[in-house]
């Protein structure tokens, strides 16, 4: 049904969806809690922003790689140089991805 070319919403699907999202979002909060001191939870802490960027880069790079053989080079080139500055200079990672960037993009435009 709509007003004016609007489509109303009924109360009872807002109260719903408020509720459903709620639930998804403050559960995990809550379970954590009782799972702090979990091998499990430790291990997966450690490990995981590393996963996430692992898989981001290879999805970014992903694209550049399979389109242009210049670029490949240039994209392996700004990861090794994000590694080593990330390894070198105490793991700050926001430096590294900042000047593995534009280490990548002075690259693409220069050569």
């Amino acid at each position: 049904m709509t007003t004016g070319g609007r489509p109303i919403v009924e109360p009872g699907a807002l109260r719903a969806v408020f509720t459903i999202t709620l639930a998804l979002r403050a559960v995990p909060f809550a379970v954590l809690g009782r799972l702090r001191g979990s091998a499990l939870v430790r291990q997966l802490s450690g490990w995981m922003p590393a996963g996430i960027l692992l898989i981001l880069a290879v999805t970014a790079l992903h694209g550049t790689m399979t389109e242009d053989a210049h670029g490949a080079w240039y994209a392996l080139l700004a990861v090794a140089v994000t590694i080593g500055v990330h390894l070198g200079f105490g793991r700050r990672t926001i430096l590294s991805v900042g000047i593995g960037t534009g280490v990548y993009i002075i690259l693409l435009n220069a050569l």
